[in-house]
């Protein structure tokens, strides 16, 4: 797996794309236990300047008080986020295609490394409270 440079990190954190020797590592990323707060943290900063311009442009152009133009800006934000994770796993899904996976690809992926997490847990349960001592 070929990690990209940090500015590259970057890129693809902002929302850029990066070339298709880093696919493997893209793979990991959106399938890795955190891939939720990774996507969290990409949304925020893709939504970020456009909240931004809002805010600027109610108070520059419209001449609205700073903090409406601030919570109007904050709303936003919050709303963009929110519409984000509303569709992480597809969203998700549809970037590993754009780098030659198959569809359902990191869904699939990340549904078995769950169900291999609970068969574990469950095999300690049962080895610790069902099994006669």
């Amino acid at each position: 797996m070929s990690t990209p440079a940090f500015p590259l990190r970057l890129w693809y954190l902002v929302g850029g794309r990066l070339s298709a020797r880093h696919r493997e590592w893209v793979f990991h990323e959106a399938t890795k236990p955190s891939w939720l707060v990774w996507f969290t943290v990409r949304s925020f900063l893709q939504v970020l300047p456009l909240t931004i311009v809002i805010a600027l442009v109610l108070v520059l152009a419209v001449g609205a008080p700073l903090p409406l133009a601030l919570a109007c800006g904050s709303l936003g934000l919050i709303v963009g986020v929110y519409f984000s994770l509303s569709y992480a796993a597809e969203s998700t899904d549809h970037r590993l295609t754009k780098y030659g996976f198959p569809a359902g690809a990191g869904t699939e992926a990340r549904r078995r490394r769950t169900l291999d997490q609970e068969k574990d847990r469950r095999a300690a349960y049962e080895r610790a409270w069902r099994e006669p001592s």
